[in-house]
């Protein structure tokens, strides 16, 4: 095993570092076809719980306005349970456990995959932790499907979509506002378009990065330089502060045996707790000490020691994070926040479900 790792590592060593690059949001999102009435249909459709077989789980119901377009949980609660956010609770006896994988919040998401100084595919932009699929519109077929999520035990992973088209086709509002048949595709594309005014792109950071140098504070503007010495940039890079690769970072999914998981995003933090995979950390102070601990763990790794340890990413041995950077690197974050972003939900939905 350890001539493996070196041999991992003497090509990891080849390879040239990561564009460390941080830099704006574009200021939007919006793509030709996202018409007012494309968007007004997908934010419907987004709060709906008639796409879900058991009619008691709308996309929202994870991804709430209440709770930064996330839902402030570990992992999340799908079908047959009540409430919202961390009060969400199974109803008693369902078959069901909460989800194995942490819900980001969907704010930007429409910028998934954007990189420093390459044209940007939104056809092409990796999606869940594990970039399983590529798109707005390819993912939000995914949790229709799945059982514990919005399927339950109604109908088969195969009849999830149609039967979810043929609900729609029985509300004569849904058949007006489509104006022409309903398919699946046009569903994905209307709550894709909707999805694409989620965004943030006007954070203090962003303001600075645009010329305006009073946006930051001073303090924040040595946080980000203690960001790039530490080496947090070598993965969190680019106007979203995500390379978007899968990574391995001693972690584990306890459901798949997964060991690498893709870049999370660090715009809006404050609004996305818990952190990481499995939500398993419910503060910034909490994810650095992580990192403290895993460069100790990747060090003795890569220096040919336990190596029963999981697998390390060996980037791992160009960070160089100190305990006194985590003040200024916690200041650095403060800049990507907004709170200037849609935080509205209908007062109805066309099913008339709640």
């Amino acid at each position: 095993m350890l001539s493996t790792l070196v041999v991992i590592l003497a090509a990891a060593a080849a390879e040239p570092l990561p564009n460390t690059k941080i830099e704006a949001l574009p200021k939007s999102a919006a793509l030709p076809g996202d018409t007012p009435e494309k968007i007004a249909l997908g934010r419907l459709l987004f709060f709906d719980p008639i796409l879900s077989a058991t009619r008691d789980v709308a996309c929202a119901t994870c991804h709430h306005p209440q709770h930064g377009w996330a839902d402030g949980r570990p992992t999340p609660i799908g079908v047959h349970a009540s409430g919202l956010g961390p009060a969400r609770k199974l109803i008693q006896g369902a078959p069901f456990l909460p989800l194995k994988r942490n819900t980001p919040t969907i704010l930007n998401t429409a910028f998934n995959g954007i990189e420093s100084g390459k044209p940007f595919d939104p056809t092409k932009s990796p999606m869940f932790w594990d970039n399983r699929v590529q798109s707005l519109e390819a993912q939000a077929l995914v949790p229709i499907r799945q059982r514990e999520e919005m399927r339950g035990d109604v109908c088969t992973e195969a009849e999830a979509v149609p039967t979810m088209v043929e609900r729609l086709k029985s509300i004569p509002e849904y058949v007006k506002l489509f104006q022409t048949e309903i398919t699946a595709e046009k569903v994905t594309q209307a709550i894709a378009a909707y999805e694409r005014t989620l965004i943030t792109p006007d954070s203090p950071f962003d303001r600075f990065m645009r010329g305006d140098k009073s946006a930051m504070t001073t303090a924040q503007q040595q946080g980000m330089a203690a960001f790039q010495k530490a080496g947090c940039a070598l993965c969190h890079n680019g106007p979203m502060l995500s390379d978007y690769k899968l990574h391995a970072i001693g972690l584990t999914d306890s459901a798949t045996n997964r060991t690498e998981f893709r870049t999370p995003s660090l715009r809006n933090l404050k609004h996305a707790a818990p952190y990481m995979h499995h939500g398993g950390s419910t503060t910034l102070d909490e994810v650095l000490l992580f990192y403290d601990r895993l460069m100790d763990q990747a060090a003795e790794t890569f220096e040919g020691g336990d190596t029963t340890l999981p697998p390390l990413d060996p980037l791992l041995r160009q960070m160089n994070m100190l305990p006194e950077d985590h003040e200024p690197i916690k200041a650095f974050l403060e800049s990507l926040n907004s709170d200037d972003y849609d935080k509205s939900a209908p007062d109805r939905v066309p099913s008339g479900l709640k």
